[in-house]
């Protein structure tokens, strides 16, 4: 992995092999970032991605392993007691153009990924819902 900051953007490249959500925790960690928005194009040959279901309060996860390309990539980083969270899905597509996705568990990078993070000068945190059973924004 390797980036840039420019003002309040970080431009990233991970390479492959590495795991992306493990790289964006790297950044955030070493850039103290406490709230951005996260945004990535690139591939894949193995990913988790998970479905919540609200009735049952609890995920599913797939796992895909193949030639995929990471055609969306979004979500945040924030904070959750003060500590690094993060939350993003992602959607990849395969050599038939289907396109499998939801929210990211964990995404092993085949070739590249090149990702954007916009900074934004403040904090928020989450705090767990009882009720729906997620971690939702505290403002």
């Amino acid at each position: 992995m390797d980036y840039r900051k420019f003002e309040n953007k970080i431009i990233v490249r991970i390479d492959k092999g590495e795991e992306i959500l493990e790289k964006i925790k790297e950044i955030a960690l070493k850039e103290n970032i406490k709230l951005a928005s996260v945004s990535a194009l690139g591939a894949t040959n193995d990913f988790t991605v998970g479905v919540f279901k609200v009735d049952e309060k609890k995920y599913y996860s797939n796992n895909f392993v193949g030639n995929f390309e990471i055609v969306s990539l979004t979500g945040t980083i924030n904070t959750m007691n003060g500590e690094f969270y993060t939350h993003i899905h992602m959607s990849a597509g395969n050599d038939k153009g289907e396109v499998f996705g939801g929210h990211l568990n964990r995404a092993r990078v085949s070739a590249t990924c090149e990702m954007v993070i916009d900074i934004i000068n403040g904090s928020i945190d989450r705090k767990l819902d009882e009720d729906i059973g997620l971690n939702l924004f505290e403002f």
